[in-house]
């Protein structure tokens, strides 16, 4: 019997990359879309893309699921959950930042969602704080150096596509502002670096310190860092390094060649690529914001909390032109 599934906030960017994977889940079936300025209205309505994938009606009245992904702005994820009781059976995944930094709410201890680290607690959890899509692409690019304790200061760069600022119009998301144009925000002080570091110094078993410029992108979706650090590693050494650390991770793959955005976008995959020139490498990391910096790794959650194949409903090909 397939499980139940709702969608808290379900007319955003993340909401609406649930359906468009979970329609076509094998072991799910949607039961409700939860939007309280939307509710009354046809979820294909808002985005025609969902004509004949999605036809519910969204509500403002929530029904007991299987599994709660909550798709809501940051810090209002346990707002809902105090007002809105739900069973201790239920599997819920969070997208906000609510429960990343190793917070809780009543009886449930929520799991930091990076599976590539974390695939054992993952599973059989009832509570998934999935990860920030910055965070996400600089902790796979830094961890297998991490986990040998290699880190000490690293100077990380990183674009993104318009969507990862949410679906609300601002400024700096208007298409005469964004197009043909970049620019750096939250310099050194991002919200994602004390989630980064969480997980690093616990692998690095010493304190690293992490300069992070983001960037915004004149593009609609998808994830480009490099972080730059001093190493005495020969590169063939960090290579086989990575390699030996995703060896099972199936959405994550090491290349020896130049990487691009196009490679991941519309897809659960994060690519890495390492250059190195004397004592400084350079390690670059892309995945696509919406999916594995979003929704596609709440789905790959999912699966490892449910004791599903950890691929399924995730098998997305990339837009390559």
């Amino acid at each position: 019997m397939k499980k139940t599934v709702g969608i808290v906030g379900a007319n955003g960017y993340t909401g609406s990359e649930l359906i468009r994977l979970l329609a076509f889940h094998p072991h799910v079936t949607l039961s409700f879309l939860y939007s309280r300025s939307n509710s009354g209205k046809r979820i294909s309505d808002l985005y025609p893309d969902l004509t004949t994938v999605c036809e519910m009606v969204l509500t403002h009245q929530p029904e007991e699921v299987d599994v709660l992904f909550l798709c809501l702005p940051h810090k209002e994820s346990q707002n809902w959950l105090a007002q809105n009781p739900v069973s201790d059976e239920t599997l819920v995944v969070d997208l906000g930042n609510d429960f990343r930094l190793d917070e809780n709410f009543e009886s449930r201890n929520f799991v930091y969602g990076l599976p590539e680290i974390n695939k054992k607690q993952l599973e059989g959890s009832k509570s998934i704080a999935n990860p920030g899509c910055f965070a996400t692409a600089i902790q796979l690019a830094l961890l297998p150096l991490a986990e040998k304790g290699f880190l000490d200061e690293v100077f990380t760069t990183g674009i993104t596509g318009s969507t990862g600022a949410g679906q609300s119009l601002q400024a700096t998301t208007h298409f005469t502002w964004r197009n043909d144009n970049v620019s750096a925000y939250k310099t050194l002080t991002h919200q994602h670096v004390d989630e980064v570091l969480q997980q690093l110094v616990s692998s690095n078993q010493k304190q690293v310190n992490l300069n992070f410029v983001p960037w915004r992108g004149d593009f609609a979706r998808g994830i480009f860092t490099s972080s730059t650090l001093k190493t005495d590693l020969e590169q063939k050494e960090i290579e086989q390094l990575y390699q030996d650390f995703y060896a099972e991770a199936p959405f994550v793959t090491v290349s020896s060649r130049a990487i691009d955005l196009k490679q991941v976008v519309n897809t659960n995959r994060c690519v890495i690529q390492i250059e190195k020139n004397e004592n400084v490498a350079v390690i670059h990391s892309a995945i696509d914001n919406l999916l594995k910096g979003a929704s596609g790794q709440a789905v790959q959650n999912m699966n490892i909390a449910m004791g599903w194949e950890e691929n399924k409903g995730l098998d997305l090909k990339p837009v390559a032109f």
